[in-house]
């Protein structure tokens, strides 16, 4: 559906901005009306202007953490009676983002309009995502509003913890490389030409092994860089667009889980991923059909996509799910069977939870054996690099200091 956005006069003519789905300009104008809301402008925006736009806003996009506190901050005031205009009236004036606040503002007057809470919220999906919007509908529908938000941002909290761990780890090495490359870019780049120009300039002949970093500070100050550079750069554009497609996602995710050492990581992330969000909707009181079909969405894996997709169609024929999960590759088969033990003694959410923990607690055990691996190899392959590299530029100076022209 077309997205439009819109300056308009609310109640008080107070000025407003927002944006709004609808199917032409005119239901666009029609739905604002509805609202109280009377339009100023109202103008499409095009796919090529919201990717323009969701470029430039990424740095200015509500953060992970800010969506948390306003997700925890909503379940404390419903909490404590406030009503739920009055509590988005009262965080609006906490939100330092202005696009945060445009679009919490916006479903505010939507909501004092006679529109449904969480309708409002789906047009603002770089926000409140398919898990958020489907928790908080139950929470709407079944009045334990305040109960949803305290679930779903003790949810993200936990998600952004996990996160966070990984990205700890990585930190480090990413440095160590980066400061590494720059050490090596300099060195064939500056120095060693400068050293061997001097040299050569004496009559001496160079060396084989500093003749050889000659070649590659020739390579990389020609403008051979930037061809290779930009077919780099093609090749990385070609496979993004690629692995946006279902058949490209299906094959990166398949050869991912297959690697050797980090196959068996990434599985055991998806597997928890899939446990604990389906445990936490299935805890927030939608159904199991419902709850899959929110987690196909958001695994982030084709393979579990489909092997998700493949359990909710059995659930709603009246068969197992534990079956479809077990052939899909992604999930052990003791993982599955526990599945299938918790779906028939009734107890699926509290085993979904117990496997998330497990494999999470698993997965923090390998990221931290992997990164006190990799952190001293990084050092060794690079310290030989740059031990090369000034073993070519003082051989030279050496053989000029002994007299050997």
């Amino acid at each position: 559906m077309p997205r439009y956005h819109y300056t308009a006069i609310a109640a008080g003519g107070k000025k407003v901005r927002g944006a709004i789905a609808a199917e032409t300009s005119y239901a666009a104008r029609m739905q604002l009306r509805a609202r109280s809301i009377h339009p100023t402008s109202v103008s499409e925006v095009s796919s090529s202007s919201e990717r323009k736009t969701a470029f430039f806003s990424i740095f200015s996009r509500a953060g992970k953490t800010q969506l948390i506190d306003f997700t925890q901050q909503m379940a404390t005031l419903l909490n404590s009676g406030i009503k739920l205009t009055e509590a988005l009236s009262v965080l609006t004036l906490q939100v330092s983002d202005s696009r945060f606040k445009n679009a919490i503002t916006d479903i505010r007057d939507r909501v004092v309009t006679g529109e449904s809470f969480t309708e409002a919220m789906g047009d603002y999906g770089d926000y409140f995502d398919v898990i958020y919007v489907s928790m908080i509908r139950v929470g709407e529908v079944t009045g334990t509003m305040a109960e949803s938000f305290s679930i779903i941002g003790n949810f993200m909290q936990k998600r952004q913890r996990v996160e966070s761990k990984v990205k700890t780890a990585m930190v480090y090495p990413l440095f160590l490389m980066t400061f590494c490359l720059a050490a090596v870019l300099i060195l064939t780049i500056k120095v060693i030409p400068s050293i061997t120009e001097q040299i050569v300039k004496t009559g001496q002949d160079l060396p084989w092994i500093t003749k050889q970093m000659m070649n590659v500070s020739y390579v990389l100050t020609s403008l051979w860089v930037l061809v290779v550079i930009g077919g780099v750069i093609a090749i990385i554009w070609g496979a993004r667009r690629f692995f946006k497609t279902e058949r490209g996602a299906y094959l990166r995710d398949k050869v991912l889980l297959s690697l050797p050492i980090f196959g068996p990581l990434i599985k055991q992330r998806v597997v928890a991923r899939f446990a604990s969000t389906l445990s936490t909707l299935l805890g927030s009181g939608l159904s199991m059909a419902e709850s899959l079909r929110v987690v196909a969405e958001v695994t982030g894996n084709m393979l579990m996509k489909r092997a998700v997709q493949h359990s909710r169609e059995r659930i709603l024929a009246g068969a197992d799910i534990a079956t479809p999960l077990r052939d899909s590759g992604v999930i052990d088969p003791a993982i599955a069977h526990m599945v299938a033990v918790g779906e028939k003694s009734g107890e699926l959410e509290t085993m979904l939870k117990n496997i998330s923990e497990n494999l999470e607690a698993s997965t923090d055990v390998v990221i931290e054996r992997l990164s006190a691996a990799v952190e001293p190899l990084i050092i060794v392959v690079m310290a030989a690099i740059i031990g090369v590299i000034a073993y070519a530029t003082i051989l030279p100076i050496l053989e000029v200091s002994s007299g050997k022209f």
